[in-house]
């Protein structure tokens, strides 16, 4: 089976001063889909050890996989040792995937050690995905003759209606389904707010939100089978 690296972001503060971090069932339902599957999956993050969970997805979401994840040794010791992201050796990987969470907006997308990372994995023709706020950590990323990895292709993420039914347009810098456009991209979304959405064009996969992370870790084993 494949390896696969989980990427989490590191910030714990929106531009607000509000409490943030990586969004739990965005690392659960496909964290638990592929780990069944047999993939090996680690972790990483800008800081490395422990990145923060965002407290509020803690509070919101009591389903099984999401309470298992914050109790299970396997993934205790997976943020434990949870790599820098600048330490990462993109060989030793067949994908990559971003968790979402509004943190991603505020650290991976203009990390330039993510943004290196990312590069490394797409130029290499390796699966690259991310869910609801997590194709943030894509909009450096280029290919080999610089253009925008969005450009041409069909993509999702948190939509600009989300964002303003959870009031959280002024604690990050851009909105993700805004610069996904600017880059080029052609945005899809589910047809209600808040319902699942997965887009897969070649290998770029993006989920639409919470509800769509689960169908994010299904596709990236199909697009690895």
């Amino acid at each position: 089976m494949a390896r696969i690296l989980f990427v989490f972001t590191s910030a714990n503060k929106t531009l607000t001063g509000a409490q943030t971090g990586w969004y739990l069932p965005e690392a659960a339902h496909p964290y638990y889909v592929l780990e069944k599957l047999g993939h090996q999956i680690d972790f990483a993050a800008p800081d490395g050890p422990n990145p923060p969970v965002d407290e509020s997805s803690v509070q919101m979401f009591k389903d099984e996989e999401s309470q298992r994840f914050l109790q299970d040794e396997a993934v205790e010791r997976r943020f434990a040792t949870a790599k820098r992201v600048a330490d990462v050796d993109p060989t030793q990987y067949d994908a990559i995937f971003y968790v979402g969470g509004h943190g991603p907006v505020l650290d991976l997308a203009t990390d330039p050690a993510n943004i290196k990372l990312a590069n490394e994995f797409w130029r290499a023709g390796k699966v690259t995905s991310a869910v609801c706020h997590g194709p943030a950590a894509l909009v450096g990323v280029t290919d080999a003759s610089g253009k925008s990895i969005f450009s041409g292709r069909k993509a999702t993420c948190f939509s600009n209606v989300e964002e303003e039914q959870v009031a959280k347009v002024k604690d990050i810098p851009f909105l993700v389904e805004d610069r996904i456009k600017e880059l080029g991209g052609t945005y899809e979304k589910a047809a209600e707010p808040w319902g699942e959405r997965v887009i897969v064009d070649g290998r770029l996969i993006t989920g639409q939100n919470p509800a769509s992370a689960k169908g994010v870790g299904e596709a990236i084993h199909k697009a690895l089978a």
